[in-house]
């Protein structure tokens, strides 16, 4: 059976990160805006692509 989710848990761990699609380095961003014009880059390999940090499924450990 799995938790409930905790809302200030996944704006912690979901709110304003993104995930580089080239090297899946974890980006956080302040104003989700900067990504329409493509401003942000990823700081390991230099990419324009990001995509939103997925909320993954977690289950507790019995």
């Amino acid at each position: 059976m799995a938790e409930k989710a905790n809302p200030i848990a996944d704006a912690r761990l979901f709110k304003d990160i993104y995930v580089c699609r080239n090297c899946n380095a974890k980006i956080r961003i302040s104003n989700p805006k900067l990504l329409r014009p493509v401003q942000v880059r990823c700081r390991n390999c230099g990419a324009k692509v990001l995509r939103p940090k997925h909320k993954e499924l977690r289950k507790l450990k019995v």
